[in-house]
């Protein structure tokens, strides 16, 4: 999916405060685990944005499908265990304390059937007791179609511009990127095209609670999209 962005996706995604959004999910946690421990996996972590602020209260773990996100992630914290794997299927052969999965990444599922096999899997990780936080991507009430968008950055040795026009097809969000990255090097261009499901409130909670989670929401979240927590219930 990043496979051509991958070494600028930290640039492009600079605006963004990883540090806050780690202290709030640990508060969060804090609040509703029912646990002891602090064993946590960073479901399609990314290049690792949350690690470092996480990594301050649980022994953190992080999986991605994305290889070149990985290959940052890993750069970046060398003591951290990465994983291959996709959300939907990954196995881990252990339980954590708490899973997240933020940023919205959770739309790379694309379908609802594949919702809820993803949800079903990461609650399979977690301990009795465990907390899931899921932070979704766009409603199917909020994502708009035939909108422009771009994202520019502007570094003394990196200038990008990635440009789109939001659509939709099957039920899902086409996010057709355009690139154009200078570096001393020269300019270059290239395309991505990302998919990702356009899931309802409703969806969202029925696919938590089938997987057997005491499911809470909070409506602003850690960036506007809203949260959804769900805690494995004590038998």
């Amino acid at each position: 999916m990043f496979d051509k962005s991958a070494r600028v996706y930290d640039a492009i995604y600079g605006f963004k405060d990883y540090a806050a959004e780690a202290e709030q999910a640990h508060g969060l946690i804090q609040e509703h685990k029912r646990c002891p421990g602090k064993a946590l996996l960073d479901v399609a972590c990314g290049t690792g944005g949350h690690i470092a602020g996480l990594a301050r209260h649980y022994d953190v773990e992080g999986l991605d499908l994305d290889g070149g996100l990985l290959e940052v992630a890993r750069r970046r914290h060398p003591e951290v265990t990465f994983h291959r794997g996709d959300m939907v299927d990954f196995d881990l052969g252990r339980r954590f304390d708490a899973v997240v999965c933020l940023f919205g990444s959770v739309g790379y599922v694309r379908t609802l059937d594949r919702l809820q096999t993803a949800v079903g899997n990461m609650v399979r990780h977690l301990e009795t007791g465990g907390v899931l936080l899921l932070e979704p991507w766009l409603g199917p009430d909020l994502y708009r179609v035939g909108r422009p968008f771009g994202v520019f950055v502007d570094e003394p040795e990196l200038k990008v511009a990635r440009l789109n026009v939001t659509a939709v097809e099957d039920g899902c969000s086409i996010l057709n990127f355009h690139y154009l990255v200078a570096t001393p090097q020269g300019v270059e261009h290239f395309r991505e095209r990302h998919e990702l499901g356009l899931f309802t409130d409703v969806q969202y909670r029925n696919a938590l609670r089938e997987a057997g989670l005491e499911v809470h929401h909070d409506a602003e979240g850690l960036a506007g999209r809203g949260l959804y927590l769900g805690i494995r219930a004590v038998s």
